[in-house]
C-alpha cells in the first residue's frame, strides 16, 4: 500500500507580521503612490480626488496602473515596473479590491509594497474585506492596513463617487497613520 502526503491548501506563512508597518506620518514633502488597475473607473476618480487633497497637505502624488497580463515575460515586466514605482514613492495606497481577482492582485501588490518597508494601505470594498484579510494573512502580513469602501461603488456616477471619496478621506488618512501636525520634538 502506498502512503501519500495531503497538503493543506489553507496553510499560512510560518511567520506572520501582525504589525501594520510604519505610519505615513506628516505628508508634506513625501511622495504618495496610488496603484491603479485597468477595471474600476470609480477607483480612478477616488484617487484623483484624494490626490488633490494630499497635494494640499504638501505631498507629491504619483500613479501607476497595473495590468492583467501577469505571467511569463509580461508578468516579469509588470513586476519590474511595480518595483520601480515603489522605489520612487514614500507611501503606497493600493487598490481596488472589488472582485475576486482584483482583490488577489491588490493584496499581492500591497504585500510587495509593505515588504519594502514603506507605509502601505490596501483599499477594498466591504464585500471583499474578508477575502482581503484572508489573503493578507496567508501572505504573512495579517496586520496589513486595509481601508474599506462601500459596495457597490463602480456603478455610481462621478458626483456620487466624489462624495464617497470626500466622506472617506479622513478615514483613509487614519488608516494610513497620517499625522497632520509635526511632533513637538521634530518642530524644535
Amino acid at each position: 500500500m502506498a502512503i501519500g502526503t495531503v497538503l493543506d491548501p489553507t496553510a499560512l506563512q510560518r511567520e506572520d507580521i501582525t504589525s501594520p508597518g510604519p505610519d505615513a506620518g506628516p505628508l508634506a514633502g513625501k511622495t504618495i503612490g496610488f496603484r491603479l488597475d485597468e477595471i474600476w473607473r470609480a477607483w480612478d476618480w477616488m484617487t484623483e480626488y484624494w490626490a488633490d487633497e494630499f497635494r494640499k497637505l504638501g505631498a507629491e502624488v504619483k500613479f501607476w496602473r497595473s495590468h492583467q497580463g501577469r505571467t511569463g515575460e509580461a508578468g516579469e515586466k509588470i513586476a519590474a515596473e511595480l518595483n520601480e514605482f515603489l522605489a520612487s514613492i514614500d507611501i503606497a495606497v493600493v487598490g481596488l479590491a472589488n472582485c475576486g481577482s482584483c482583490t488577489g492582485w491588490t493584496i499581492r501588490d500591497s504585500l510587495v509594497a509593505a515588504n519594502t518597508g514603506i507605509p502601505t494601505t490596501a483599499v477594498c470594498t466591504e464585500v471583499f474585506l474578508e477575502l482581503a484579510q484572508n489573503l493578507a494573512r496567508r501572505g504573512g502580513r495579517s496586520g496589513l492596513r486595509l481601508h474599506v469602501l462601500p459596495y457597490p461603488l463602480n456603478e455610481k456616477e462621478r458626483e456620487e463617487v466624489d462624495q464617497v471619496a470626500h466622506e472617506h478621506l479622513q478615514g483613509l488618512m487614519d488608516t494610513m497613520g497620517v499625522a497632520l501636525t509635526m511632533p513637538k520634538e521634530a518642530a524644535q
